[in-house]
C-alpha cells in the first residue's frame, strides 16, 4: 500500500493512501482532533465518492474496530491468543498533569503499575522517541503510547495525572 503524508500548516496532517483495489483514501487529521475521510474512485479522481467527519473519540473507536480490537477475525485468532489481554493506548499529557517536568524514571511507571511506555511524541517540535529511557522528561501536550492490561493502563493514567504519591 502506498501512503503519502503531507503537513498542512495550521490545520494538521493529510494522508493519501492508494488502496489495492485501485481507489484512493484521503484522511485529514486536524489539530483540534477532527478527522475527515474521503474516498476517491481512482488516484486521479478530483471528486470524492463519499466523505465523513469524525471527532477524536469517534475516530479512535473506528481505529479500534479497523485494528481488530473489538472483533478478531478468525484467521488471526492463533496469532493474537498470547496478546489477548494486551492493550495499546495513547495518552496526551495535559498541561496541569503532575507528571509534567518529571522523568519517566521518577514516575517509576513499570514498577508501580506494570504498563510499559513504548513511545513519546512531542507536539511542539514533532520529535518521536521509541522506547524512551528513564531520563526522558515529560512535557505538557506530549503524547505517550503505552502497553499493558486494562487495569495497568488505568493506574498508568492516574500516575500521569497525579504523579508519585
Amino acid at each position: 500500500m502506498n501512503i503519502r503524508e503531507i503537513d498542512l500548516p495550521g490545520i494538521g496532517k493529510k494522508y493519501q493512501l492508494l488502496v489495492r483495489d485501485g481507489s484512493k483514501l484521503v484522511l485529514v487529521v486536524h489539530d483540534d482532533g477532527r478527522r475527515e475521510c474521503y474516498h476517491f474512485e481512482s488516484p486521479e479522481a478530483q471528486e470524492s465518492l463519499s466523505s465523513v467527519t469524525l471527532d477524536d473519540d469517534e475516530a479512535r473507536l473506528v481505529a479500534g474496530i479497523l485494528g481488530g480490537m473489538t472483533y478478531k477475525p478468525k484467521a488471526l485468532l492463533p496469532i493474537e491468543m498470547a496478546l489477548d489481554e494486551l492493550v495499546l493506548e495513547w495518552y496526551r499529557v495535559e498541561p496541569d498533569s503532575a507528571c509534567v517536568g518529571r522523568t519517566i524514571g521518577e514516575l517509576n511507571v513499570r514498577q508501580r503499575c506494570g504498563a510499559t511506555i513504548l513511545a513519546l511524541l512531542e507536539k511542539n517540535n514533532g520529535t518521536r522517541q521509541i522506547n524512551p529511557g528513564p531520563e526522558v522528561v515529560l512535557t505538557a501536550d506530549c503524547t505517550l503510547v503505552a502497553a499493558g492490561e486494562r487495569r495497568q493502563l488505568l493506574l498508568f493514567k492516574s500516575i500521569l495525572k497525579n504523579g508519585v504519591e
